[in-house]
């Protein structure tokens, strides 16, 4: 069961809505509750027939976020749109293999789908149903990462990390944040050797010469950030030269940060110290910080939802940017996703890389990062 508590939305808008004595209050039809209310009312428009979001095979995934993202911000197992999606994530569950993507002829992103379903079922919070499936599927994520059981040994630069699917689907950091949240959320204890292991990988995807990355870019552009993958020899997607541009970007230098704290680094150690420097020079919710000008758009709700949770692994109520300038975070995030909800109460990007074109996936997206807009 998830460790972060389910509320009311009564109690979410009691709870987001009191603003912060510095912050001017939020306009008519931007609280919370209103945007959460017209998100639900699009997700129930647009939910499929068997109860998922999205088209096949995609939406094995995407109602995995989905349903995380409604029940994280308040609404119960039981509830229409929700009990749906859930009943729709049980049929994904592959008795044989233990991974949540269905059938394995078509089962496809398999590590992405399995931590977010993983997520989606824990979130649930219902033990007697669903601890021995997502019990099996965090197994078959441990099983499936690059360690020595793949002939993998420690000096290599897969070593810890997970891919998509597959022998030969080689590590990046985005399936290594996601393989790490589902082990979290499944229960596992940060002192596996799972996330130890992990560490070792997400600490090379980041631009900090040191003894944790000894790569010729990160001793070139060490600044902190992180980048998609140090696997290959370094591959990122900042722009379309995939290896000669490792400058690192928001999304990734976030998920890299919650990730190794999820892996039991302390906020003092040197390479989250280095990314918070980074961090504190680019903070921003306009854009995925780091990107190009013509790319600042790319990526921006999984950058939302990376950010969200990375604030919250930290414990920060506030961040100082490096001009000094203290931010209200979970404030400025609510802002930013309410003055871009859709009409129709949905979010998509008009930069459709990474399936942002989708509006439930975004949705979806927008609303984890809503449920972390409140103060524990």
């Amino acid at each position: 069961m998830s460790k972060r508590a389910v509320l009311s939305l009564a109690a979410i808008a009691t709870a987001l809505a009191r603003p912060a004595a510095t912050q001017p209050a939020q306009p008519a039809g931007t609280q919370p509750a209103q945007v959460l209310g017209r998100a639900v009312e699009f997700l129930k428009k647009s939910q499929n027939p068997d109860g998922s979001w999205g088209k096949e095979p995609q939406n094995r995934g995407i109602t995995g976020i989905v349903v995380t993202g409604l029940l994280l911000n308040g609404l119960k197992p039981d509830d229409a749109p929700v009990a749906k999606g859930l009943t729709f994530i049980e049929s994904l569950v592959n008795a044989k293999s233990g991974h949540i993507a269905g059938d394995d002829a078509k089962a496809t992103l398999i590590n992405y789908t399995t931590s977010v379903n993983i997520m989606a079922l824990s979130a649930a919070g219902r033990d007697d149903k669903y601890k021995t499936v997502i019990k099996n599927a965090a197994k078959y994520l441990r099983d499936y990462q690059w360690d020595e059981s793949r002939g993998v040994k420690p000096d290599s630069d897969f070593y810890g990390g997970a891919g998509y699917a597959g022998d030969k689907s080689r590590p990046d950091l985005s399936n290594t944040a996601f393989f790490l949240e589902a082990l979290k959320e499944a229960g596992v204890s940060k002192d596996d050797p799972a996330f130890q292991k992990a560490a070792v990988f997400v600490s090379r995807c980041q631009n900090y010469k040191s003894e944790f990355n000894t790569a010729a870019w990160a001793e070139k552009n060490n600044d902190g950030s992180f980048v998609y993958t140090g696997a290959n020899g370094g591959e990122n997607r900042r722009s379309d030269d995939t290896r000669g541009d490792m400058l690192g970007y928001g999304s990734m230098t976030y998920a890299g940060v919650k990730s190794l704290i999820y892996c039991g680094v302390s906020k003092d150690d040197p390479r989250v110290k280095k990314a918070l420097e980074w961090i504190g020079k680019n903070y921003t919710l306009d854009a995925n910080p780091g990107m190009p000008t013509a790319n600042s758009q790319r990526g921006l709700y999984y950058y939302y939802h990376t950010f969200a949770k990375c604030m919250d692994a930290l414990g920060y109520d506030t961040f100082t940017d490096a001009n000094g300038v203290k931010h209200d975070w979970r404030a400025d995030l609510l802002a930013a996703l309410a003055k871009r909800q859709k009409p129709d109460g949905s979010w998509v990007n008009d930069n459709d890389r990474w399936m942002e074109g989708d509006p439930n996936l975004v949705t979806g997206y927008a609303l984890m990062a809503l449920s972390y807009c409140r103060k524990k």
